[in-house]
């Protein structure tokens, strides 16, 4: 077995990309600090064709050298918006009949291996702090609460692979 080299990936040019039909998925990033995890986001929305990414609060925003880094272009192909609070945004999200999922360890959450999203919706997935996790109001505010199932002694993944964890486990569901 050879690995490939980049050249041989067939990977779509970034104007292929905006003009591409979109999964219809859309991710909001509530409250982010670390650069790197904004980056990977991006780098994992561009990887399964992620509608848009909304920026929240204290995340930051492209252009941004260490967003870059870890993004690795991905800020140049997935449409994204700043939004300053992340809850207004929620009620417009959910104005659009968008289904909001806060993914967070809550009372009464649904498991992310038993959720299964209903062809023909489009969904947003809400990413929270690294430390403090969703907001309890936008958590309030969400359609559901999906969580992943953990077994281990940790209380958490890291944002970035959480977000990479949803929108593989939602895309491939969406297939």
């Amino acid at each position: 077995m050879r690995k490939l080299k980049n050249n041989e990936l067939n990977r779509i040019s970034v104007a292929e990309f905006k003009t591409t039909s979109k999964t219809p998925l859309i991710v909001v990033l509530d409250n982010i600090r670390s650069l790197n995890n904004i980056g990977s986001v991006f780098r994992t929305s561009d990887a399964f064709l992620i509608e848009k990414i909304y920026l929240c609060g204290i995340t930051a925003t492209p252009p941004n050298k260490d967003i870059h880094r870890t993004a690795l272009g991905a800020t140049e192909s997935v449409a994204w918006e700043y939004v300053e609070d992340t809850l207004t945004l929620i009620k417009k999200l959910k104005e659009e009949k968008i289904k909001v999922l806060a993914i967070e360890q809550a009372e009464n959450s649904t498991k992310l291996d038993t959720f299964h999203p209903i062809k023909g919706e489009t969904y947003a997935i809400v990413m929270g702090n690294e430390v403090k996790g969703v907001q309890q109001e936008v958590v309030d505010a969400s359609d559901l609460c999906i969580e992943i199932p953990q077994l281990g002694t940790k209380h958490s993944l890291n944002i970035s692979v959480t977000t990479g964890v949803v929108l593989w486990d939602l895309f491939q569901k969406m297939q």
